[in-house]
């Protein structure tokens, strides 16, 4: 018998199994690439805290900065520079060259950007692809789950390129690596 000719409880069961089988196929967990993932994660009350924080610096007229954004964020409590965060983290963090959602991007100074720059890790699209939550990539602007591919002849993570325009990914930027927050406590 054909579920065309079914009844209707028979047709509707199929109709569910269909969907279910779909939404299997469909759903997929991202790959772990970093032996850190079990540690780290992106908390939604830390997110909501720093796009808080950006939203009244940027109602009083002042500068939003990618810093601040990223320690709120990631709970990685470290003050300066972006382009201190790297040296500032040795012994206090885990540091790495895999990418884990939570982690914090250190970007390695550059003549463009001399001061370095930090972004949060928000999710990982696949062992080349992460998409990122950073401040002041766009001045004085808040970015979420803009797209970061790894270009680096090694596959360490080294060497990025951002998506900052919708149709194209920028320059190269070198990569320090991975700061991972301590979620133990």
């Amino acid at each position: 018998m054909s579920v065309q000719h079914a009844n209707p409880t028979a047709r509707r069961l199929a109709s569910l199994c269909v969907l279910l089988l779909l939404c299997a196929a469909c759903s997929r967990s991202a790959p772990t690439v970093s032996t850190q993932s079990s540690r780290v994660g992106l908390d939604p009350e830390r997110v909501a805290l720093a796009l808080s924080e950006a939203r009244t610096l940027r109602a009083k007229g002042q500068r939003v900065w990618c810093v601040p954004f990223a320690r709120n964020a990631s709970g990685v409590q470290i003050r300066g520079n972006a382009e201190t965060w790297w040296g500032k983290a040795r012994g206090l963090y885990d540091r790495g060259d895999a990418p884990a959602v939570g982690a914090v991007m250190a970007f390695a100074p550059t003549g463009g950007m001399p001061m370095g720059h930090v972004a949060v890790v928000s999710e990982i699209v696949s062992d080349r692809e992460v998409l990122i939550d950073h401040a002041n990539w766009n001045r004085n602007e808040v970015s979420l789950k803009m797209p970061v591919i790894d270009v680096s002849t090694r596959n360490d993570w080294s060497e990025v390129r951002v998506k900052s325009q919708p149709t194209a990914f920028g320059g190269i930027y070198p990569i320090n690596g991975f700061i991972y927050p301590d979620t133990r406590s």
